[in-house]
């Protein structure tokens, strides 16, 4: 099917909630050791008994659109009829010349039906446009589901944060991993160091 992506304009969408559940048979497990020289860093997905669910209610900063402290962001929709049933937020990361993807939802019932496709294409379009030299996002090491998403999309893990979310985010299987995707233009441009 072809969604339509369409703006979705700051006066009306601010605030908007954006519903983050989830249920995941798998995680990526992550182990960080220090070696004499240096550090060993594994990331393997596994399989999660029990499940891990993850509902929006849990946490203090709920997802939606147009928060205040993004500078210069911007949202874009999917609609069944009336009905939104997908959103993404970009913002321009002026500094590093990256646009990150501060959100990424997609309505329960509409997943997995081509949905975060269109809209996670809109991000590539505006990061060609703009000549963006990365396409940036984070997710969370039990979300297996996005993590599938993103790599089929032609991301790569490019960094994580072990105590970003609790100070045991590893033995709680909920790390922050930070992923990438460069256009071809600036694939084998050096980084900035």
């Amino acid at each position: 099917m072809i969604y339509n992506v369409v703006p979705l304009p700051r006066e009306k969408w601010q605030d908007f909630p954006l519903i983050m559940d989830y249920t995941t048979s798998e995680y990526y497990d992550m182990s960080v050791l220090k070696t004499d020289g240096g550090f060993s860093v594994t990331l393997e997905k596994k399989p999660a008994d029990p499940p891990i669910s993850h509902a929006a209610e849990e946490y203090d900063f709920p997802d939606s659109l147009y928060k205040a402290h993004w500078k210069n962001p911007e949202a874009y929709g999917v609609f069944d009829g009336e009905e939104i049933i997908g959103a993404i937020e970009v913002c321009p990361e002026g500094w590093s010349n990256r646009l990150m993807v501060t959100e990424l939802w997609v309505k329960a019932g509409h997943r997995k039906m081509g949905v975060g496709k269109a809209l996670m294409n809109r991000a590539k379009e505006i990061c060609l446009e703009r000549d963006h030299r990365a396409v940036i996002l984070e997710t969370q090491s039990c979300n297996a589901n996005a993590i599938g998403f993103y790599l089929h999309e032609g991301f790569e893990l490019i960094g994580f944060d072990s105590c970003c979310y609790t100070n045991a985010d590893i033995g709680r299987r909920e790390v922050r991993l930070d992923l990438g995707w460069f256009p071809p233009k600036w694939r084998n441009v050096p980084r900035r160091r």
